[in-house]
C-alpha cells in the first residue's frame, strides 16, 4: 500500500519543471568562484594562491571565448531556445554579466589587496611605475629603447590607416594625442599592439633591484614611455586594451570531404573572430569605452573595467621564475604498484591480474611503459590508441611512431577537435602518418572523447590481448596534476569490447554489441538511466539503496530526472561534481535525499566514478565522460565496470568515501545554487587529497 501511495506521489510532482534546474552557465561561474578562493585561502602556500588566481583568470577567457560567444550567436540569429530552466539566451546574457563583473572585480581585489601585499612580504615584487628608482628608470628606458621601439609600429587613425585589426587575447593600448604629426596630420587616437615576442612581466636584474625579485609589467614600460613613441606630440592619455573573441571552431562536419583540411582552414579565423568582452583600466574616460565598444560591436556590459593589468594571466610567470620551494605544494614522488615494482615486464605483471593505477597519486610511468615495451617487443604485432590531448615531446607518440618504424600495425585515432588542441593535434596526425601509422579522427559529428589503448601480441600459437582505460588524457603532464584512474587488463571480455570500438571508429558498419563497456553514443546513457531505476525500484521495495557518483559535470536532464526520481524513491544519492551542476538538491518532495558536493584542492578532480548499491553487491563503473548531453550523445565515451573484489573496495574507498567525509577543501550545493564551504567544526580536519599523497607518495 505503502509502495503504491509512493509511487503516485511522485507521479503528482511535476520533477521536469523549470525551477528544479539550475543554469548551466552560472554553474560553471560557481565553479570559478571556487578556484578563486583557493587564491584567498591564507592555508595554501603563496605562489600556488598566485596560480590559482591566474586559473580563475584563464578559466574565465575561455568562458567568454566558447560559453558567453555561443550564447551571443544565439541571441544574434534570434533564437529564443531555452534550456530545462526555461532561460533563454539573453536573460542567461543578463544573468551572466552581473555574476561575471562581480567576480572580475574580486580577482583583482583579491590581487590587490591579498596576493601581492603577501608576496611584497617575501620580498617579491611587482613595482608600479610610479615608485621606479633611478637606476630602474635608467634600465626599464634602456630596455624600451632595445627591446620595444624597434618592433613597436604605432597606428595613428585617420583615412589611410583604419582601425588595425586587434588578435583575440592580445595586448593593446588606446592612446589620445594633442599635435600635429611631420605631415600636420592630428587625428587625435592612436592604438599601440604590444608585441607578441615579448614577455608580459619582465624581471629586473640585480643590478637595479631593490628586493630579492623585481618585476615590472610590459604594459606599464610601454605606458611609461608612450611619448617616445610620438615625437613633436603630447600624449593626453594612454589606456591598455584586451578583446576577447569568440574562439568555438564551427566547422560543418556534413558537407566538409576532409576534416583536417577544413579544420586548418577554420584556426586563423579564431583569432579575429566576432568579439565578446572588452576590457580596459578602471581609470579609462567613458568617451574611450565608447570608442572601443564601437570598433567592436559590443554594448556596455560587455566592458569589464579593471584595477590592474588587463590580463592576469601574466602574473603565472612569477610561480615559474621565483625560485621559493616554501612557497608552493611540497614536491611528491608518486607511488608505484607493487606488482610493478618487482617486475619490470608489464606484460607479465599484467598477465598476473588487472591492475588498476590512481593518478597523480600513484606513477603515470607505467602507461607509458606499456606502449614503450610494445613499441619495442618482437611479440607485439600491433597497437591501436586514441588520443585526444598530449604534451609536446609526447613519450607515447615516440614510441607510437617507434613502433610504426618497426614494422607494427599501429592505428591512432586522433580527435582533430579537441578544443584549443586543434593545431597541436594535425601536426602530430601529420607526424605519425609520416612514419607509417594508419591516423583516423574518429566519426563525423561524434568526438572520440574515449582513452583506451589495445595491444596484440603473439604469445605461442595464440594472440593475446592487453588493454588500457583511463579515465583522463594520454598527458604525462596532466597526469601529474589531475586525479584519474588507469586500468591495464587482458580480460577477454572488454579486451574484445575495445577491439570491436576501435574497428567501429576506423571502418564502417555495426561492430556487434559490447559485453561489459558501456559506450557512448549507444549504451552509456541507457545504461546510466537502468542502474539509477533499479536502485529506485530496491527503495520502493523497501530494501536498502544508494548511488554515489563523482564526475566533473552534471547536466543532462534525463539523467537529473531519474535521479530526482531515485530521491522521492528514498534513495540516498551522494554527488561529487567538481564543476557544472544543473540538478538542484534539497527540493521538498523531490531531492532530498540528494547532497552534491565539490572538491577543489591542488589537483584538479577530473576521475569519473559511478556507484551503484545493487542490493549490498555494489557496482562501480569508471568512465571517461561525464553525465552530459555531449558525452551520453555526442561523444564516443567508454564506462566499465571495476569487478574484482578488492579493487572494487579500494575505489569506494579511495574514490569515494575519503572524498565524502573531505571537511577542508569541500564544497557544499545549496537550492538556490550557490556553494558554502564544509566547515570542519570540531571534527579532525580531513582532507581527500592529502589523505591519498600520505597514502601512497613516497
Amino acid at each position: 500500500m505503502n509502495s503504491i501511495f509512493q509511487k503516485k506521489s511522485e507521479k503528482e510532482i511535476d520533477i521536469g519543471s523549470p525551477e528544479n534546474f539550475l543554469n548551466r552557465e552560472l554553474s560553471l561561474l560557481e565553479f570559478n568562484k571556487r578556484v578563486l578562493a583557493q587564491a584567498r585561502d591564507k592555508s595554501t602556500p603563496l605562489l600556488e594562491r598566485l596560480f590559482f588566481l591566474c586559473i580563475a583568470s584563464l578559466n574565465m577567457d575561455e568562458f567568454f571565448e566558447i560559453r558567453v560567444a555561443g550564447l551571443k550567436q544565439q541571441v544574434a540569429f534570434g533564437s529564443l531556445q531555452s534550456g530545462p530552466d526555461n532561460m533563454t539566451p539573453s536573460e542567461q546574457l543578463q544573468n551572466i554579466s552581473d555574476a561575471a563583473h562581480e567576480i572580475v572585480q574580486e580577482q583583482y581585489r583579491v590581487m590587490n589587496e591579498d596576493v601581492l601585499p603577501a608576496l611584497k612580504k617575501k620580498d617579491i615584487h611587482c613595482l608600479d611605475r610610479n615608485n621606479w628608482n633611478q637606476k630602474q628608470q635608467e634600465w626599464i628606458k634602456g630596455y624600451f629603447n632595445r627591446e620595444l621601439l624597434p618592433i613597436l609600429s604605432p597606428v595613428g587613425l585617420d583615412p589611410a590607416h583604419p582601425f588595425p585589426q586587434v588578435l583575440n587575447k592580445s595586448l593593446n593600448f588606446i592612446i589620445s594625442l594633442e599635435g600635429k604629426d611631420a605631415f600636420g596630420r592630428n587625428s587625435g587616437i592612436a592604438i599601440v599592439q604590444a608585441p607578441r615576442a615579448l614577455p608580459r612581466l619582465v624581471q629586473l636584474p640585480q643590478t637595479c633591484s631593490s628586493h630579492q625579485y623585481d618585476f615590472v609589467f610590459l604594459s606599464s614600460i610601454i605606458h611609461h614611455h608612450a611619448d617616445d613613441l610620438f615625437p613633436g606630440m603630447t600624449v593626453t592619455g594612454c589606456y591598455q586594451f584586451r578583446i576577447t573573441r569568440n574562439s568555438d571552431l564551427l566547422v560543418s562536419e556534413e558537407e566538409v570531404g576532409d576534416l583536417m583540411r577544413a579544420l586548418e582552414g577554420k584556426l586563423p579565423s579564431r583569432r579575429f573572430a566576432e568579439a565578446v568582452r572588452l576590457e580596459v583600466p578602471d581609470n579609462c574616460p567613458q568617451e574611450m569605452i565608447d570608442y572601443l565598444t564601437h570598433q567592436f560591436n559590443l554594448q556596455q556590459n560587455d566592458v569589464y573595467q579593471v584595477n590592474g593589468p588587463v590580463n592576469l594571466n601574466r602574473l603565472m610567470a612569477i610561480s615559474q621564475i621565483v625560485e621559493r620551494p616554501d612557497l608552493k605544494y611540497p614536491p611528491f614522488t608518486p607511488g608505484v604498484h607493487n606488482r610493478l615494482m618487482k617486475n619490470m615486464d608489464i606484460f607479465e605483471a599484467i598477465k598476473k591480474g588487472d591492475i588498476l593505477l590512481h593518478h597523480p597519486f600513484q606513477s603515470f610511468n607505467p602507461i607509458i611503459d606499456f606502449i614503450r615495451q610494445a613499441a619495442l617487443d618482437s611479440n607485439v604485432l600491433a597497437i591501436k590508441q586514441t588520443l585526444y590531448r598530449t604534451e609536446d615531446d609526447s613519450s607515447i607518440v615516440d614510441a607510437l611512431i617507434r613502433a610504426a618504424h618497426e614494422g607494427k600495425e599501429v592505428t591512432v585515432v586522433i580527435e582533430l577537435r579537441a578544443r584549443f588542441d586543434e593545431e597541436e593535434n594535425i601536426e602530430l596526425a601529420n607526424e605519425l602518418q609520416a612514419a607509417g601509422a594508419h591516423v583516423s579522427y574518429g566519426v563525423v559529428g561524434h568526438k572520440t572523447h574515449a582513452k583506451m589503448s589495445l595491444v596484440i601480441r603473439r604469445e605461442g600459437r595464440h594472440l593475446k590481448r592487453y588493454v588500457h582505460l583511463g579515465t583522463g588524457n594520454y598527458h604525462a603532464g596532466t597526469a601529474r596534476l589531475y586525479t584519474d584512474y588507469g586500468f591495464l587488463t587482458t580480460d577477454m571480455a572488454i579486451t574484445d569490447d575495445v577491439q570491436k570500438v576501435f574497428q567501429q571508429l576506423t571502418a564502417l558498419g555495426k561492430a556487434g554489441k559490447r559485453k561489459k563497456i558501456l559506450q557512448a553514443p549507444f549504451t552509456f546513457h541507457s545504461g546510466m538511466l537502468e542502474l539509477i531505476e533499479r536502485e529506485a525500484n530496491a527503495a520502493r521495495n523497501g530494501k536498502p539503496a544508494r548511488i554515489i557518483a563523482k564526475m566533473n559535470s552534471l547536466v543532462e536532464p534525463t539523467i537529473i530526472e531519474a535521479l530526482y526520481t531515485a530521491s522521492q524513491a528514498g534513495v540516498k544519492v551522494d554527488l561529487i561534481v567538481r564543476g557544472i551542476c544543473c540538478l538542484r538538491p534539497g527540493i521538498k518532495g523531490i531531492s532530498e535525499n540528494i547532497q552534491v558536493r565539490s572538491i577543489v584542492g591542488r589537483f584538479l578532480e577530473h576521475s569519473r566514478i559511478f556507484y551503484f548499491h545493487n542490493e549490498g553487491d555494489y557496482e562501480i563503473f569508471l568512465s571517461s565522460g561525464d553525465w552530459m548531453d555531449r558525452n551520453f550523445f555526442r561523444r564516443v565515451e567508454t564506462c566499465f565496470p571495476v569487478e574484482e573484489k578488492r579493487m572494487k573496495k579500494k575505489v569506494l574507498k579511495e574514490g569515494l568515501q575519503i572524498y565524502l567525509s573531505d571537511n577542508t577543501q569541500s564544497w557544499q550545493l545549496q537550492s538556490d545554487g550557490s556553494y558554502k564551504q564544509n566547515p570542519p567544526g570540531n571534527a579532525a580536519l580531513k582532507s581527500a587529497q592529502s589523505t591519498l599523497l600520505e597514502l601512497y607518495s613516497s
